[in-house]
């Protein structure tokens, strides 16, 4: 039945004016049918030079928005409108009553710059722009963090509190998260309490695990992991960063790596551990299967696309902004 449907798949793909996106976390079967694969700013930025009509996203809704923010004349169809965890923590109206927060506890209006994460939805990219702010991926968060903090501005930091949390410990700055760290006033990166379920499920306990059975082990993680965790690794960078570092390993040295499963598991064939007891799949990015990708290429054969992204345009133009503000840096 599988291979039916992937042959199904690469015809209608063959016959179809359409280019398929996939996620570096999407189950394997879903990932091998995409033309262009990455994590979710390189998909974005590689999509606005496709020339297809169609974009058929396999990934979670911010990521599809992405595309459709930057090339608004694309028509982007997701198999599955699977919404990530951490993008729904927060809104524009949470998003205003963390400006809100902020001038409560003395901070002008006027003296907040706020960077919000790739993850998140085009409501709240769209209300980062229009206050100046601007957006970062886990790859170039301390890039866009520096440059920001040259306007003498406080940053506001949404939605990862861990990440902001990250990108302050590595820049000696001072960090507080909104209704649990109540020293505002006095920091320089307020974050908002937003976090990722996955990267949230390793802990210093299962480092130390790691490094007890296996002598010399190399702790690899996503800046998306709590502080703590973090301070225990040998590497912490994005997606792209621990492909890239673990390419660069000897084939015999062993590394424990936290992230999402279905990253880890294409990895390398041996030598290569999950940093957790259990299995730290996303449950939205796993969402999509074989069967939905033919359904959207289907429908887009029948003429009735299904689960299309669409953005209003004052919003599309003021996510475009905050993305741009990135892009130049």
């Amino acid at each position: 039945m599988s291979q039916n449907l992937i042959n199904q798949i690469n015809d209608l793909k063959k016959r179809l004016d359409v280019t398929v996106v996939a996620h570096f976390y999407q189950r394997d079967e879903v990932f091998e049918m995409g033309d262009i694969t990455g994590d979710s700013l390189e998909l974005a930025k590689r999509t606005l030079e496709d020339s297809s009509k169609f974009v058929v996203f396999c990934g979670v809704g911010f990521m599809g928005q992405s595309v459709k923010i930057l090339s608004p004349h694309k028509r982007v169809i997701m198999p599955k409108l699977a919404c990530c965890s951490m993008a729904r923590m927060i809104d524009g109206s949470y998003f205003e009553e963390s400006v809100e927060a902020m001038v409560t506890a003395g901070v002008d209006i006027d003296n907040i710059l706020p960077i919000t994460y790739i993850n998140s939805n085009a409501e709240v990219k769209a209300k980062v722009g229009k206050m100046g702010g601007m957006v970062c991926t886990s790859s170039n968060a301390k890039i866009i963090i520096e440059a920001a903090l040259k306007e003498g501005k406080k940053i506001l930091f949404v939605p990862d509190r861990c990440l902001g949390q990250n990108i302050a410990i590595q820049m000696g700055l001072k960090s507080a998260v909104i209704g649990i760290d109540g020293d505002i006033a006095s920091a320089d990166i307020i974050c908002f309490d937003g976090f990722c379920s996955v990267h949230q499920l390793f802990s210093v306990d299962d480092i130390e695990f790691y490094r007890q059975k296996y002598d010399g082990i190399k702790i690899v993680v996503h800046p998306e992991c709590d502080p703590a965790v973090c301070a225990k690794a040998d590497f912490v960078g994005s997606t792209s960063q621990i492909i890239s570092y673990i390419k660069e390993l000897d084939e015999e040295q062993k590394v424990a790596v936290g992230t999402e499963f279905n990253l880890v598991n294409r990895l390398r064939d041996k030598n290569t551990f999950v940093l957790s007891s259990t299995k730290p799949e996303c449950p939205t990015m796993n969402e999509t299967t074989l069967q939905d990708l033919y359904d959207a290429l289907k429908s887009i054969e029948d003429n009735n696309p299904i689960n299309e992204i669409e953005i209003d345009e004052q919003t599309r133009i003021w996510a475009k902004v905050a993305l741009d503000r990135m892009l130049e840096l």
